[in-house]
């Protein structure tokens, strides 16, 4: 018996993201594929205090931050690659409004894995003798701050290792290409720590490019990297990663990310930024309409499209899915 898991996006939020909880979002570098609809959402909505954790800063943090979603946020990196430093993030931190608690992505991923794995803690070599470990943003006044990483001899050869704490999000929310509605989800293109994320959060969302008949995970149940057994819920919500690229579906939108990095660095261009383009949308064709259709033409002519083409068959319609939508969104409200 098919389990239908699709929500829209505003339901899933509410649903499932309260303030105060550890929230975790999945990835492909910071310019990659991220659920950053998802976030825009969170601000919509008001959320406050979360405690984030994400293997690489990206837009949607660098929001989250600046409209003071976020107050404390743990990272392996912190920059936007080629757009430059987070502007948003760097401001909260600068003003002493969020605590950025800083390892290196290796460190994340092998946390991300303890979760999944369940350890009581991770034993790892990284960051051992550096500023790392040695100062932490939630215990600031703390040198070295023994609690971040603390050491541990290893039993078998006696060599000193760090103990890291694994990483449990209360949610994670991440961005997949091709989800059906059961929640099996398969992801084009870098897939980083998501397939560990999925494992270690206690409740898990998927924001996917596209809605796929269950054959096409059939038809390839070697890419099936996040099975629907774990999934809690699926949202479709097309060009949910703009502006950062969606490999296989659109590149990344080059003017919005420098016009949204510029705009995040100061209080009042935060406050214009959320009004035009958060508050101004409640629906699908709205926020489509707000990118333009000219850039989605010229985002969709990407080199990487043809990474699409043997799932393009199953890609169900738009009807279908807002059908299947409403089905379930039935179902859940008799529940």
């Amino acid at each position: 018996m098919s389990i239908n898991k699709l929500l829209p996006l505003a339901e899933a939020a509410q649903r499932y993201a309260g303030d105060g909880i550890q929230y975790a979002s999945g990835a492909g570098l910071p310019v990659g594929a991220d659920a950053i609809a998802f976030g825009r959402e969170l601000v919509r909505q008001g959320r406050r205090n979360l405690h984030a954790l994400f293997h690489c800063n990206t837009q949607q943090l660098n929001l989250l931050a600046a409209a003071g979603t976020v107050d404390k946020a743990e990272v392996g990196f912190s920059g936007l690659e080629g757009f430059g430093f987070a502007n948003g993030l760097r401001r909260v931190v600068e003003e002493g409004k969020l605590a950025l608690e800083d390892y290196s992505n290796l460190a994340m991923a092998l946390r991300f894995l303890g979760g999944a794995l369940n350890w009581p803690f991770v034993p790892a070599t990284t960051c051992i003798g550096s500023d790392i470990q040695q100062r932490s943003a939630f215990a600031p006044e703390e040198y070295p701050a023994t609690g971040k990483i603390p050491e541990i001899a290893d039993p078998f050869s006696g060599r000193t290792l760090g103990a890291y704490s694994p990483l449990k999000p209360d949610l994670a929310v991440i961005h997949v290409t091709l989800a059906d509605p059961e929640g099996n989800a398969i992801m084009i293109g870098s897939e980083w720590s998501r397939f560990e994320l999925s494992r270690a959060a206690k409740r898990l969302v998927l924001v996917a490019d596209h809605i796929v008949d269950t054959d096409c995970m059939r038809q390839y149940p070697n890419l099936v990297r996040i099975p629907g057994l774990i999934v809690d819920a699926v949202v479709w919500w097309p060009f949910s990663a703009w502006p950062a690229a969606s490999p296989g579906v659109h590149d990344v939108d080059e003017a919005h990310m420098k016009l949204m990095n510029e705009w995040l660095a100061t209080e009042e261009g935060t406050f214009r930024y959320i009004d035009r383009y958060i508050f101004s949308y409640q629906t699908v064709d709205a926020y489509l309409n707000l990118i333009g259709q000219d850039v989605i033409s010229k985002l969709e002519d990407s080199p990487t499209r043809f990474l699409l083409d043997p799932f393009r068959q199953w890609i169900l319609d738009r009807a279908k899915v807002e059908q299947l939508q409403a089905e379930n969104h039935i179902l859940k409200r008799a529940a």
